[in-house]
């Protein structure tokens, strides 16, 4: 063996050495002091509980009437949320309704495909759609990371029954 090769051998001994009786646990550690997990420590797999607590410690249920509140609860929310997609790919359309609507349907609208000219009140009614989308989709992730079982077939429940409701509406937008 030479110089070098044994010299890196024993720097690396002393300092995962040195770490491990610094933080006095016998995980392995990095060069810069961190501990090392491997996949095997972090077992992820779905469970039955009815006392998962969702998004908060005051959002938790005490029983089973409750737990089945909060999967009632997350269905309707999943099916909100799909109607809101359905919404937000046709808000140029109820706009344009509701801009007749207003003016008595006077206006005029050209048949072929054009632009829509940038509007404040149009862009301040997407973003703020946008926002709530991402607000709801986000609440339903975490939802699902609980990897509570009734909570994830609740959540695939309302966005089927979302889908029910509007599919039809959704037109050639893809979906996820």
């Amino acid at each position: 063996m030479n110089m070098d090769m044994s010299m890196s051998m024993d720097m690396g001994a002393t300092a995962t050495n040195t770490m491990t009786m610094a933080t006095s646990t016998p995980m392995p550690t990095s060069m810069s002091g961190m501990p090392m997990m491997g996949m095997d420590s972090m077992e992820m797999v779905f469970f039955s509980s009815t006392t998962t607590p969702l998004w908060s410690s005051h959002f938790t249920p005490r029983n089973a009437g409750q737990y089945a509140g909060i999967c009632i609860f997350l269905i309707t929310f999943a099916t909100i949320f799909r109607l809101l997609v359905a919404f937000r790919v046709n808000i140029f359309a109820v706009l344009d309704a509701a801009e007749r609507r207003q003016y008595g349907g006077l206006l005029q609208h050209e048949t072929k495909t054009t632009v829509r000219p940038w509007r404040a009140r149009e862009a301040v009614i997407t973003a703020v759609l946008d926002v709530l989308l991402a607000g709801v989709s986000y609440l339903l992730m975490l939802a699902v990371m609980t990897l509570n079982v009734g909570y994830f077939l609740s959540i695939l429940g309302g966005v089927f029954l979302g889908s029910m409701a509007c599919g039809r509406l959704m037109g050639s937008y893809v979906t996820h």
